[in-house]
């Protein structure tokens, strides 16, 4: 058992430089993935789906902007308190399987318990809230955000962020968030990047997202 405690901690310091549209490492770094119990259609939304948090914190914002940022951010909890969430993720379909592309050896299943979870690779404690810091910048490029596995912070364009709606603020939050679990994807596009963990449900959270505007 001390052998085991010993090598989950050193595969936790461990991280691999990337590309800041990419920012993830390994989602395999904190999770036994044979422990989560699989989701099915019939199963009544969680309780930590009803009661999921949020703790971010904001830089170089404009009260607007934050008013912004915390409609998305109750967006978020709003879309992931539903049914339609739960399904859309554990119905996902990847080359004519229930899957995700880049998924960490994850079922669908699996993924929304880490979801629900949120127990970021750098606050690896399972409390149920998304834990960020979200930094505004402007840059005229097409990236829209990134980060880095080795800071909590996100950061996002303002040059897309001003023009959003709220939804598509918590679509673009929550993606980025998703590496903050530790998922990836290609740097570069590719036809099954819209697939990946944090582009595929980024598109779920953003379109559910619209039904609460």
């Amino acid at each position: 058992m001390k052998k085991l405690t010993v090598l989950i901690l050193l595969m936790s310091l461990m991280s691999t430089a990337c590309n800041k549209s990419d920012g993830s490492d390994d989602p395999g770094t904190f999770y036994d993935a044979s422990i989560y119990g699989d989701y099915s259609e019939d199963d009544p939304v969680p309780s930590e789906a009803l009661n999921f948090q949020s703790n971010v914190t904001f830089v170089n914002f404009t009260a607007s902007q934050r008013e912004k940022m915390e409609r998305a951010i109750e967006i978020i909890k709003l879309v992931v308190a539903t049914d339609e969430f739960k399904n859309r993720i554990l119905n996902y379909t990847y080359d004519g399987k229930k899957q995700f592309v880049d998924n960490g050896g994850y079922t669908n299943g699996q993924i929304y318990q880490l979801i629900l979870n949120a127990a970021e690779t750098l606050q690896p404690s399972k409390n149920n809230i998304m834990d960020a810091e979200v930094e505004l910048y402007y840059e005229n490029n097409n990236v829209v955000g990134y980060t880095y596995p080795n800071t909590r912070r996100i950061w996002v364009n303002t040059k897309y962020f001003n023009s959003y709606t709220a939804a598509g603020v918590a679509h673009n939050l929550f993606h980025e968030w998703l590496h903050k679990l530790g998922f990836t994807h290609a740097v570069n596009y590719t036809s099954s990047r819209n697939s990946s963990v944090p582009y595929a449900i980024g598109n779920i959270v953003g379109d559910i997202g619209r039904n609460f505007l």
